[in-house]
């Protein structure tokens, strides 16, 4: 992935969505030949010169000082995740064992196996670099789907939700979830931007999805986090279930545990416990 692109089309991007009037600068005139704010605006902004930030935005990160970089993004009125994302791309740091590690397949120890089987009555997935679905229990299978009956190079949440019609049933706000899916997929991108699996995710889900490449184009950056989900089940009918997402210690960076939960007393909750009973004498989930 070419990072001086990246930087360049993130700044602009970024520039674009802000109005003088964001800022508080005044608005001259009803006409403007750019959207958002100029790039002299934005450089009087952050205190330094227009020649300095056009090379920056023409994605010249060179010997840009951090100083430089979070006036930039107080400027840009930036979130902590796309600040951080600013800096992966001007300055990027991966290393030879960061290269090294993402060649190789992730493993998940027995304990975490172990410790998904054992929550019952919660769905639960260990998601991994990509947002490749590497391990689930019986109650993540109850409501998203029997992931074993994919190849195991197709389980990714990424694919699921673009080329699965399923997921646009299942998810009633798909183009939140969406969203939320490619800007995960761009924080990933700034920090691994060598990954050859990566980029030929990417390459898949731009040529089979009109709806992936206009949401890639945006740029949007998000973590992993915590939120609300609305659900439409074929077997139980509409859920409104909270998640969680927890990086897992160990050497694993990239390992995140994902968890659903319904609030108790609701008809949300009601809902998964009857979904906890459908398939209840099945055997533990295989996983290859």
């Amino acid at each position: 992935m070419d990072l001086s692109a990246e930087l360049s089309e993130f700044l602009r991007s970024r520039r674009a969505r802000l109005k003088p009037e964001d800022v508080g600068l005044p608005e001259f005139g009803r006409h403007r030949r750019v959207p958002g704010l100029r790039r002299e605006e934005l450089a009087q902004l952050a205190g330094v010169s227009v020649a300095y930030y056009t090379r920056l935005e023409q994605g010249n990160g060179r010997n840009v000082s951090m100083e430089v970089l979070d006036s930039i993004a107080r400027a840009l009125r930036l979130s902590d995740t796309e600040r951080a994302h600013l800096t992966h791309l001007a300055k990027p740091t991966m290393k030879k064992r960061q290269r090294a590690a993402i060649a190789r397949p992730q493993r998940i120890r027995p304990g975490l196996l172990h410790l998904l089987d054992s929550m019952d009555g919660v769905p639960a997935a260990l998601v991994g670099r990509r947002l490749d679905i590497l391990a689930w229990n019986r109650m993540a299978r109850a409501l998203m789907g029997d992931f074993a009956a994919w190849e195991p190079e197709e389980r990714n949440m990424a694919r699921m939700i673009f080329l699965d019609p399923n997921a646009r049933d299942l998810y009633i706000d798909w183009e939140c979830k969406a969203t939320e899916i490619v800007s995960v997929l761009r924080l990933y991108a700034g920090c691994y931007p060598d990954d050859p699996q990566l980029l030929a995710l990417v390459g898949e889900l731009s040529v089979k999805s009109e709806e992936f490449r206009s949401l890639w184009a945006a740029h949007t950056v998000a973590d992993k986090g915590h939120g609300t989900k609305r659900l439409r089940h074929p077997l139980v009918g509409e859920m409104t279930l909270m998640y969680e997402s927890m990086k897992v210690a160990g050497d694993d960076p990239d390992l995140v545990l994902v968890t659903y939960h319904a609030e108790p007393g609701t008809a949300s909750a009601d809902a998964l416990r009857l979904l906890a009973q459908w398939g209840v004498d099945e055997p533990a989930p295989v996983r290859e």
